[in-house]
């Protein structure tokens, strides 16, 4: 395989089979994309899997393909649909999922969004729902799966996914600010938490090919891809498979860290070009 091929979903599959039996796993936004991608394996390696999303139709096709590989089929699946930013329907969400399966051993906040626009073109209602989105959405589901599981069984694992904020991130000023607000979130959390024996890390994807990509302008990702040392865009299957590391215990020493996921992008020196 080329440098440059992408890989294929059976090459990321290099988990134990049954690694997650017994855990529990919430997903935020895990009617799609990355969400979806990181719900599927965590079922198929047999976790009981819930996802949350704003949209019930997504979440019912997303539910189908969940339990197709899950090994206890729909019994593993738990769907919600939740607004993160209504704190009211974080804490009934995971409520239910606590009361059905009576534990949270993973959560990955992986819900979020944004639009592409020049910094002086955002609006302060704009830039006030991406941060209430991005960081207030995170940190209320982060919160409640602690209150209501993790800190009572004195055990989790808290994954954060953000984006590639590393040398600022032109015509993301509003996700940019929010996304660094969850990294130093997942780091004072992991310092503060490690007394329950809850590890917090976050991973950091590049230009992934996904549902929320296809929905920039083929410009904008053709930039990122050049502006990335490896030539190519990530999968949504790679970065599920840096997900179920850190909720491993292959990561049970690892705290506090985000892991980049993005070709060297992080690293290089081309920046993209926006218009004015």
């Amino acid at each position: 395989m080329s440098h440059r091929d992408a890989p294929t979903p059976a090459s990321q599959r290099i988990f134990q089979p049954g690694l997650f039996d017994g855990q529990v796993a919430l997903v935020t936004g895990g009617g799609s994309g990355i969400g979806l991608a990181t719900a599927v394996e965590l079922a198929r390696l047999g976790a009981k899997v819930a996802i949350c999303g704003r949209t019930a139709e997504k979440l019912e096709a997303a539910r189908a393909e969940i339990a197709a590989v899950a090994p206890a089929g729909a019994e593993a699946v738990h769907t919600a649909t939740c607004d993160i930013r209504e704190d009211e329907q974080v804490k009934a969400t995971v409520a239910g999922v606590v009361e059905r399966w009576g534990a949270i051993d993973v959560l990955v906040n992986n819900a979020g969004g944004q639009f592409p626009s020049p910094a002086q073109h955002i609006s302060a209602n704009g830039f006030t729902a991406v941060v209430k989105n991005n960081l207030l959405g995170t940190w209320n589901v982060t919160r409640e799966v602690a209150n209501q599981s993790m800190i009572p069984k004195q055990r989790g694992r808290v994954i954060m996914v953000i984006a590639n904020i590393y040398r600022g991130f032109p015509g993301m000023a509003h996700t940019g600010a929010a996304r660094a607000g969850v990294e130093n979130l997942t780091m004072s959390l992991a310092v503060e938490w490690s007394q329950f024996g809850i590890l917090v890390n976050a991973v950091a994807p590049g230009i992934i090919i996904s549902t929320g990509t296809m929905r920039y302008p083929p410009e904008i990702v053709a930039r990122g891809i050049r502006a990335t040392p490896l030539k190519r865009a990530g999968t949504v299957d790679e970065v599920a498979a840096s997900i179920l590391f850190l909720a491993s215990p292959a990561a049970q020493y690892i705290t506090g860290a985000t892991l980049r996921i993005d070709g060297a992008q992080a690293l290089w020196g081309d920046t993209w070009e926006l218009p004015a």
